[in-house]
């Protein structure tokens, strides 16, 4: 008997299941490629105009960059319908007869589930806000097109930087005390040298996550803390494999994005960078281009441009000189390699070239953000690293990192990329900020 009451009511629970209405996201409902019966959409509403015989909404969840238009009656209008408010609507799927979207929804219910003072409300309603105002509210920003359509396309690059290193990584298998903030932090500079320390077990290892730097900056270029993408390579012997890495990670998730985001691409390219699409697809054709350090210094130097920063061999490449580089050389991305002894940290590999003293250390320079990506081949040389580390004090610090020279230890090298900056370039935004969710920079950390 409790077994039989039991399967009746299972049984009735499956029928009232199979008539509640179908949840499906703006960008599911968009897509559907047929008409449905009872659909249930949530989201916020970005526009509402209201006629004599029929209501016009139009809401998005931030699945996609189109919003749904929902068709309703003006009966179920309320005073709490308005722009940004969050609601649930009810109703049919159908085809709309309007050329410019797929399908539309007509209404049966409209529930406010949380209304919006829109008199109050910082975003307004059909008003294309410049990237400086919306960064005046971190944690309402996200409600703004534009920065839907980055967060989209940052969500896609990562999810295309992890499958880059992973298929890379299955094809080579089968194939062989600091204050800042003005509060006390103890905070990651880079995963580097712990890749070193899995670079003795794995040949290949990379990781992908927040780094922090306690620099006093307030430049377009640079964050207290952002994303960076580090990878390792064991048993390389050569520059020119650390490099080709960085050109087809940078490639391949470029080409994933603009395939994969390409209405959130295109309003970055319409409306905050015209050409720069143009410029990405000819760039995505060609070689990246790879000069020695003193053959950049010596462009420099030759430069009809007066720089602030007078060009001199031995002094670091400054943001200027980077951007003159690349226009030097066509507007395309450049490795800069080769760089002095004294300008590179200590594991950085020695060339033992003469005079000059250079070590085997990359950067890749892209048009208008400057360096973008820095790697180098490590010093895998023990009595080379004990003689470095000594010199600088450090020996008995990194006592640890020479051990490392001691158990097997193979040529290796690798790279660190920032994502920020990789985002910043490819859509054309001048200001770091406007790139990242939550902005964080010298005493700046509101959320």
């Amino acid at each position: 008997m409790l077994r039989a009451r039991g399967g009746w009511w299972w049984r009735r629970g499956l029928r009232r299941c199979a008539s509640l209405p179908r949840a499906l996201r703006v960008r599911e409902a968009l897509q559907a490629p047929e008409p449905v019966e009872q659909v249930k959409v949530q989201g916020w509403v970005r526009s509402v105009r209201s006629q004599k015989e029929v209501l016009f909404l139009h809401i998005n969840d931030g699945s996609s960059l189109e919003s749904l238009q929902i068709v309703a009656d003006p009966s179920l209008e309320n005073r709490d319908l308005t722009f940004g408010s969050a609601v649930e609507v009810q109703g049919k799927l159908v085809k709309s007869p309007h050329k410019m979207q797929n399908m539309e929804l007509k209404a049966e219910t409209i529930r406010v589930v949380g209304p919006c003072n829109a008199l109050l409300f910082p975003l307004k309603m059909k008003e294309r806000h410049p990237l400086e105002y919306v960064r005046q509210f971190p944690h309402l920003r996200c409600r703004n097109n534009t920065l839907g359509s980055l967060l989209r396309i940052r969500s896609e690059a990562t999810a295309s930087i992890h499958s880059f290193f992973q298929v890379a990584n299955e094809a080579k298998e089968s194939a062989e005390k600091t204050h800042f903030f003005n509060v006390p932090a103890f905070l990651t500079v880079s995963g580097q040298l712990h890749l070193e320390v899995m670079a003795g077990a794995f040949t290949r290892v990379f990781t992908f996550g927040p780094t922090f730097r306690a620099e006093n900056s307030q430049s377009r270029r640079h964050l207290a803390e952002f994303y960076m993408v580090e990878a390792e390579l064991s048993f390389t012997e050569s520059l020119q494999d650390i490099m080709q890495v960085m050109e087809d990670l940078f490639k391949t998730v470029t080409s994933t994005v603009l395939s994969k985001c390409p209405h959130d691409v295109e309003l970055f390219h319409k409306h905050i960078a015209p050409g720069q699409k143009g410029r990405l697809e000819q760039m995505l054709k060609k070689r990246f281009v790879i000069i020695s350090y003193s053959k950049a210094v010596e462009i420099l130097k030759q430069a009809s441009q007066a720089f602030t920063f007078k060009p001199e061999w031995g002094c670091d490449l400054q943001t200027e000189h980077e951007k003159y580089l690349v226009k030097h050389c066509g507007e395309v991305p450049v490795f800069v390699i080769n760089y002095p002894y004294d300008l590179k940290p200590f594991y950085t590999r020695d060339n033992e070239d003469g005079p000059q003293h250079t070590v085997a250390a990359v950067d890749l320079l892209v048009p208008g953000v400057g360096e973008l990506c820095g790697g180098s081949l490590r010093e895998e040389r023990l009595p080379f690293l004990e003689s470095r580390l000594q010199r600088l004090g450090l020996a008995d610090t990194y006592q640890w990192y020479l051990d490392l020279r001691k158990f097997g230890s193979v040529p290796h090298g690798g790279f660190g990329m920032g994502f920020e900056r990789y985002l910043q370039y490819i859509l054309g935004v001048d200001n770091i900020k406007d790139v990242i969710p939550f902005p964080r920079f010298s005493h700046s950390c509101l959320l």
